[in-house]
């Protein structure tokens, strides 16, 4: 007979406790869902009787911030027993005094919308591109008109060429200076021998050691009357200042005579001596060419008389004098001329722009027995030089007018560049013939390095630009006390 299975009979077979029945799989489930919870509310109990609030943080302070990490209250303002999730700008303000970069701007960003913090550590000053480009990338002047770009949303997008190597943009400096030259091989003086000058020579930052291969130490140690001020060109008004003095390294120092010039620009003014002037203003090289001469012909009295020129007239023509005998203030008087003549028309004005007007006439001192008007000459010479030579006319010598910031809307890191050669930057210096050439780099040129992405260098606003204008910086009063200092007090 066969055996009948119904679904009613086959149900009776299910064990219907299974499900309560303790497994290891249920008892670990269970352990995990109790002593969890239980843990986490212990540590966050832990932490607060502690008083220790980066339990409730949303990640690390910047470098700068560390020490703050525990005490939220420094920045953010409690409110119905939670702090606010932003920073106030009166919480930055109390230890930062960020001077606003365009006062008269109708909505300044709060501190916390370009300085973000929360973030690790990081360089909170490193802003974001689009927090600059909310304004910049449409920038309207309060009066209609904007002498600045008025979209720039970022180094690669819409940032204008630099306005120092525009087409028009010439250099004020008004010493003579043919870079090309200097950079090809040339001769060491009228003797000397070849030699291959490298930027470096004459271009190096202020605080930077080293000997000076065509430097005079005897020039450089000496004092001037003139002041190193005296020959820059001031500061621009709207340069920014930035919130860090600057160290000496970034900028180049301007070039000096004594230190880069003078090895092969010789100051000699007479072949009775090897010493040259001093490099300083007219009347100072006057007196160190009379005080000279001076000292030669009180020491060589025998040349007070001159021999005339060997004569080649004809036979029967009748002949000068053989020679003439001049007072000491006259031969001073005649040779500073001679000397001074040599330095105004060529030594000096091959550098430096010279006004020579009015001088002497030279010629007075050009005394050749050859010569029908000797006698005019010396009776001038004797009439004028004994009183003028120490208040002769001396020419006026313009400023050099170095420029000392190129851009006073960015900041520039020589010192940060110095693995690369000045010339794959300043590649003009090889080709200019002209003291008014700009040989600063293009934005093209800054651009090959300063890019987006891993593979570049940092091209962020940021970089280049400073927003707080730091020259109007205010004191704040410091209220902080170091913790070690608190715990002892305790």
């Amino acid at each position: 007979m066969a055996r009948t299975r119904t679904t009613k009979k086959i149900a009776q077979r299910i064990d219907l406790n299974y499900f309560k029945r303790p497994t290891p799989m249920k008892l670990a489930k269970l352990w995990l869902g109790v002593l969890l919870p239980v843990l986490a509310l212990g540590w966050i109990a832990w932490h607060g009787f502690a008083r220790d609030s980066r339990v409730y943080s949303s990640g690390r302070l910047s470098g700068a911030h560390a020490v703050l990490e525990k005490e939220c209250a420094t920045c953010h303002v409690q409110k119905a027993g939670v702090f606010a999730a932003k920073a106030e700008n009166n919480a930055c303000l109390a230890c930062h005094d960020g001077p606003a970069h365009h006062s008269s701007r109708v909505a300044e960003p709060d501190c916390a919308t370009c300085h973000v913090e929360h973030r690790g550590r990081v360089n909170l000053s490193a802003a974001r591109n689009q927090t600059c480009a909310e304004c910049h990338g449409d920038l309207r002047a309060a009066g209609g008109t904007s002498h600045f770009a008025a979209n720039i949303r970022s180094f690669q997008d819409g940032h204008p060429e630099f306005r120092a190597v525009n087409a028009d943009a010439r250099d004020p400096g008004t010493i003579k200076l043919n870079h090309a030259i200097h950079m090809k091989p040339i001769r060491r003086g009228p003797n000397g021998p070849e030699v291959q000058l490298v930027c470096g020579d004459c271009h190096r930052p202020a605080p930077a050691k080293g000997a000076w291969p065509y430097g005079d130490a005897k020039y450089a140690s000496a004092a001037t009357t003139y002041k190193e001020n005296d020959e820059l060109l001031p500061v621009k008004a709207e340069t920014m200042a930035a919130r860090h003095p600057m160290a000496g390294r970034e900028l180049m120092a301007p070039v000096k005579f004594a230190t880069a010039c003078v090895a092969c620009h010789l100051l000699t003014f007479d072949k009775r001596f090897e010493e040259g002037v001093p490099h300083d203003k007219p009347e100072v090289v006057h007196a160190f060419v009379v005080k000279k001469l001076t000292e030669y012909i009180a020491a060589h009295p025998n040349e007070l008389r001159e021999v005339r020129d060997p004569d080649r007239a004809l036979t029967g023509r009748q002949l000068q004098a053989d020679a003439r005998v001049l007072t000491v203030q006259e031969w001073i008087g005649e040779k500073t001329l001679v000397a001074e003549e040599l330095l105004w028309h060529k030594t000096c004005a091959q550098c430096h722009t010279i006004s020579t007007a009015p001088l002497y006439d030279t010629m007075m001192a050009r005394w050749s027995a050859a010569s029908g008007d000797n006698a005019a000459r010396t009776a001038i010479a004797r009439t004028a030089l004994p009183t003028a030579s120490l208040g002769m006319p001396l020419p006026s010598v313009a400023s050099s007018k170095i420029m000392q910031r190129w851009m006073p809307h960015a900041k520039f890191d020589h010192d940060a560049h110095r693995g690369f050669t000045c010339e794959s930057c300043h590649v003009k210096a090889l080709t200019s013939k002209e003291t008014s050439d700009v040989l600063l780099p293009g934005i093209a040129t800054c651009q090959t390095c300063h890019a987006p992405g891993p593979e570049h260098a940092e091209s962020r606003c940021f970089e280049c630009h400073t927003y707080h204008d730091w020259s109007k910086r205010k004191e704040v009063t410091p209220k902080f006390t170091l913790p070690a200092l608190r715990a002892g007090g305790k």
